[in-house]
């Protein structure tokens, strides 16, 4: 007999089902089971290696320990006389080796160097060591003071290649993002510290005046002793400031050089002028992509060959101008005896220039100083110094006055010495040339000058300020 429909065991809904024994409600379950089992596959490390770990992991390579070495004579009364006497055909006098340490990281595979100015200032030997243990000797290649930015050259085999830190722009900044300090705490090796970027630079820029606590990047990364020259960077692995101190009066404040003033101090030290004593008369942005040209001096060699600001460099002699490096190698390499071949970017047009450099003496002379003051200056010789009795004494005799120029109207005479300009010290008649070139026609600089009364005599100098107005 049939059964009815009531009689069966399982309901009619149920009987729809393809596996009568599991509900539909429990699948979202299972789906979170397998899942979580698809998740457990993956490489557990994959999941600790967040954007922190892939920054440390780009920039660590890059990274450097800096030892130098510092010879300190030991004095006493009997060596101090033996040398006075002897001289240099004395030459055991003892000395003893002084040691610090501290961090730089390399911008340019070539094996150069970025790190603090006071890390390396009176350094008789420097010493580098590669994040992987190799170590290397280093030469000074060119520092400031004003900004404490030094760069250091590697001394490898030819062709030999490094790792080489990328830089961010230098206004991409976000207050209160994540940011990692790396140096060498101590000298114990590779450090990383993070934080935030608590404050960018407090003043607008002030040309001329030295960096100090109002210019740079405020951070709570620990910024331990001997980070100093270590790069902070942000969570891509660039380059956002370069580590130069802590401030002792409070915790939890590190301080980093911005970007755009470790760029400009590279754009000094990369000048031709600077480093080669070729006249070129261009300003680059280093820290802009392709290279930008800041400024260009009227009538020099740049400005004659069609050099314009804002112009992007893209090569030089048809090799990429990827960097300020690059840029100034191959700008420089013919020493100016070849024109180069400039390509240019302007307005969105390719454009070729031809540049003959030539040496910053046939410019900046004492020609260009008696033009604009109607003094003659005359560099101050060894000789010279022996026979005025100037021992120490560094700077210019003046040795004419032209009738009716601004130095004759400041009443500066014959036989006087100028030992300054505007306060700074100045070895060579270029540099005095260069500075006296930079001030406008009708503004005043200050000579300081040392007179001396009687020839030979030390106790009848005297050093004066005297303000001339510029023709």
């Amino acid at each position: 007999m049939r059964r009815s429909t009531a009689e069966s065991p399982v309901p009619p809904a149920k009987q729809r089902h393809f596996i009568p024994w599991i509900d539909r409600s429990w699948m979202p379950g299972i789906y979170a089971t397998f899942l979580t089992l698809a998740l457990l596959s993956i490489d557990a490390d994959e999941l600790r290696r967040d954007a922190t770990v892939r920054a440390v992991e780009k920039v660590l390579p890059s990274i450097v320990n800096i030892q130098t070495e510092i010879l300190v004579e030991r004095r006493d009364f009997y060596n101090d006389l033996l040398w006075d006497f002897f001289g240099p055909y004395y030459r055991k006098r003892p000395s003893r080796s002084a040691y610090s340490l501290g961090s730089g990281v390399i911008i340019d595979d070539a094996g150069y160097v970025l790190t603090n100015a006071h890390v390396v200032r009176r350094a008789d030997r420097i010493e580098v060591i590669l994040h992987d243990g190799r170590k290397y000797e280093a030469q000074a290649f060119a520092g400031d003071d004003d900004s404490d930015v030094a760069l250091l050259k590697i001394i490898s085999k030819e062709g030999e290649r490094f790792p080489a830190v990328q830089f961010a722009k230098s206004d991409d900044l976000f207050l209160g993002e994540t940011v990692i300090a790396l140096g060498n705490p101590f000298g114990l090796g590779s450090s990383i510290s993070k934080g935030v970027l608590s404050s960018k630079n407090r003043r607008p820029e002030i040309d001329g005046t030295p960096l100090d606590i109002a210019d740079w990047l405020q951070t709570d990364a620990a910024i331990n002793p001997g980070n100093s020259g270590g790069p902070l960077i942000n969570l891509y692995g660039d380059m956002i400031g370069l580590n130069v101190a802590v401030y002792k009066d409070a915790q939890g404040i590190g301080f980093a050089i911005p970007m755009k003033r470790v760029t400009e101090a590279l754009g000094e030290i990369f000048m031709p002028e600077f480093l080669s004593g070729l006249w070129f008369g261009a300003r680059i942005d280093a820290g802009h992509q392709p290279l930008k040209v800041e400024a260009v001096q009227e009538g020099a060699p740049a400005a004659q060959a069609g050099l314009r600001a804002d112009d992007l460099i893209l090569s030089i002699n048809e090799y990429p101008a990827s960097n300020i490096i690059d840029y100034f190698t191959e700008l420089t390499r013919s020493e100016g005896a070849k024109p180069v071949e400039i390509s240019i970017l302007r307005d969105g047009k390719p454009v070729i220039l031809k540049a003959k450099l030539e040496p910053e003496a046939s410019h900046y002379n004492s020609e260009l100083i008696r033009k604009r003051t109607g003094i003659t200056l005359q560099a101050l010789t060894n000789e010279l110094r022996s026979y005025f009795g100037l021992r120490g004494v560094h700077g210019f005799i003046v040795s004419n006055v032209d009738p009716n120029s601004p130095g004759s109207r400041a009443r500066i005479k014959e036989s006087f010495f100028i030992t300054g300009i505007e306060g700074r010290p100045l070895r060579t008649i270029t540099d005095a040339a260069k500075l006296i070139d930079s001030i406008p026609s009708g503004k005043t600089i200050t000579l300081q000058a040392l007179i001396q009364r009687n020839l030979g005599t030390l106790v009848s100098r005297r050093t004066i300020e005297i303000p001339i107005t510029l023709d």
